[in-house]
């Protein structure tokens, strides 16, 4: 499914629609280039799990924990220079729990994902104008046709 945003507002509406009808254990990746947008479209899916804290990306801290309608992890794998980093951190634990996980920059852990998650892909096109594609894998995920129609 391909969606084309023009603003940030809405490339964050995307992501609330999405959060909003989030269930425990989905796990959301999100790739792109820098400055695409993924930050802002994990923004509206905490918006839509409940969570009004502000979202930052935790570039440092390779993951930050939210509460809301769900548990909310979320993930910035940006600076793991290897998988086996990410592992030592009890990521299996994190992502094979009850919570919402989104991974930014899965696509460096990519041996480390299941085979059942959401991919979604931004791509800035131009200052404001950005492509996202989003495909799920796994029949868990067929609800997502009809959330984002």
């Amino acid at each position: 499914m391909n969606f084309i945003t023009n603003t940030v507002e809405e490339t964050i509406e995307i992501g609330r629609r999405i959060g909003k009808s989030l269930k425990p254990g989905d796990i959301v990746c999100i790739d792109g280039d820098l400055g695409s947008g993924k930050t802002h479209l994990t923004k509206g899916i905490a918006l839509g799990l409940g969570i009004d804290e502000h979202i930052t990306s935790p570039t440092f801290n390779i993951v930050n924990e939210y509460e809301g309608r769900l548990k909310f992890y979320h993930f910035d794998v940006y600076r793991v220079n290897d998988p086996d980093e990410i592992a030592a951190i009890g990521f299996d634990e994190y992502i094979f729990s009850d919570a919402v996980s989104v991974i930014e920059w899965s696509d460096y852990i990519s041996e480390l994902i299941p085979d059942e998650h959401i991919q979604i892909r931004i791509t800035k096109e131009s200052e404001t104008r950005r492509s996202i594609s989003i495909q799920w894998f796994g029949k868990r995920y067929d609800y997502m046709k009809e959330v984002l129609q």
